[in-house]
């Protein structure tokens, strides 16, 4: 045991001089949740509205006024003739356009009241976003002008949003990059790390040494073990405290459930490292079998109900996409871990898979 614990303080401090490491281990979780948190976003903010109001009534005016004064919305340009629509458009200095019928302010008592939203759908998902925000706006001061008494003729449905009722992107973003940054710190730098020796020729004079090959392995990997959780305590503490993401569920869960998915990582870092000969190939297997579809087919960003089914059988084999869903389960929805069994129960079986096969191949390269 005290062998063991010499491999593992040896490894703490070859990676503890390694500046360059350290930077990636402890700086890219920070530089990562921060620039997700805030620079990536898919809210709707600052769209650059222009109005064609042909009437310029009591009505028009006040509607106007509260969507200029909305946080999502800013009125940049007034129109006087419908070509000028498409002119703007073209030249990029308005997102979206709102036209006014004649004689506004007197359709509305009678229903016929017409406004039309001209929304660049060159990004559909933010053009749709911005139509909604923007219908809300208008039906709810439309309703605010009608005298006491005097019912409009269209219905204007209630929106009740679950679990983020302000519909902050950051909410979806956080367990997706807890996923990847725990992913890559994990698998890559582990397997980087067991072929860095095997590269430089420095593996072989571990093996010779009195401690058996498995528990120099596990020696390698508990200092990314205990690196990743001290990540992982800073991803939460940045989301809680900077970015404003509460943990709606049990905290103890949440983490035991991520030390799970570490446990996974690693062992497929160790996988990794079985079949690369090089550093260089081993970052480039981490890069195409990591980290592209970690982002892309983990259901990070884009819903896996919407992918093809190929995709979504090749999502199906990624530990992350199911570490992603609980993590959104437990700390977004504040579900019991009850309801969440399905995630852990796949996520230990490919650990324990991963682990075995990992070893396995490990055993029959160095002995």
């Amino acid at each position: 045991m005290k062998q063991f614990i010499a491999f593992v303080r040896k490894e703490f401090f070859h990676i503890f001089r390694d500046r360059r490491t350290m930077l990636i281990l402890l700086g890219m979780p920070i530089v990562q949740i921060i620039l997700f948190g805030f620079a990536i976003t898919t809210e709707v903010k600052n769209v650059r509205v222009a109005v064609l109001d042909p009437s310029n009534d009591v009505v028009t005016r006040h509607i106007i006024d509260r969507i200029d004064a909305s946080e999502y919305f800013s009125i940049s340009r007034r129109l006087y003739a419908p070509e000028e629509v498409d002119y703007f458009f073209k030249r990029g200095e308005i997102d979206m356009a709102i036209v006014f019928k004649q004689n506004f302010s007197d359709q509305v008592y009678t229903g016929e009241a017409g406004v039309q939203i001209i929304s660049d759908a060159t990004d559909p998902n933010m053009a749709t976003m911005q139509t909604g925000y923007a219908t809300n706006i208008i039906s709810m001061a439309g309703q605010e002008m009608l005298p006491p008494g005097v019912q409009a003729s269209t219905i204007v449905p209630q929106l009740k949003l679950l679990y983020n009722p302000q519909m902050k992107s950051v909410y979806n973003f956080v367990p997706g990059v807890m996923g990847l940054i725990l992913m890559l710190i994990c698998a890559m730098m582990t397997s980087i790390s067991i072929v860095r020796e095997k590269e430089t020729g420095t593996m072989e004079i571990l093996l010779v040494s009195p401690v058996k090959p498995l528990f120099i392995i596990l020696a390698k990997t508990v200092p990314y073990f205990v690196l990743s959780f001290v990540n992982l305590i800073t991803i939460l503490l940045l989301s809680v405290y900077v970015l404003h993401v509460p943990v709606a569920g049990s905290l103890f869960w949440l983490v035991i459930l991520s030390l799970l998915f570490i446990f996974a990582s690693l062992a497929l870092g160790l996988l990794i490292s079985t079949i690369s000969r090089t550093q260089v190939a081993a970052m480039l297997v981490s890069g195409l079998v990591l980290m592209m579809p970690t982002m892309l087919l983990s259901g990070m960003i884009f819903p896996v109900e919407s992918m093809p089914t190929p995709l979504q059988a090749i999502s199906a084999v990624l530990p992350a996409r199911w570490y992603i869903q609980a993590v959104r389960k437990l700390m977004i929805q504040g579900v019991d871990i009850s309801l969440v069994l399905t995630e852990v129960s796949i996520l230990a079986g490919m650990a324990i898979l991963l682990v075995t096969v990992s070893f396995k191949k490990f055993k029959n390269r160095l002995e």
